[in-house]
């Protein structure tokens, strides 16, 4: 493995990203301020952890960072 792309579990969670878009963007305008944001924000995280613990220089800083993704708690 070269980068955080070449992970399955980047992958997958980048896939979720995109679902979570795409559903949330047949919400009603109501929810724009709302929930709208929040799951954005918490599908985003997953990627953002992964990423961010696979640069870290050691494998326990990895496995911390993944345990703060959603995907793992």
């Amino acid at each position: 493995m070269n980068t955080h792309k070449d992970l399955d579990t980047w992958k997958l969670s980048m896939d979720l990203v995109e679902d979570i878009y795409l559903e949330t963007s047949k919400f009603p305008k109501e929810e724009l301020y709302g929930i709208i944001p929040q799951m954005r924000r918490a599908a985003i995280s997953i990627p953002s952890n992964i990423a961010e613990g696979y640069a870290r220089q050691y494998n326990k800083e990895l496995i911390q960072f993944l345990y703060h993704s959603p995907v793992l708690s």
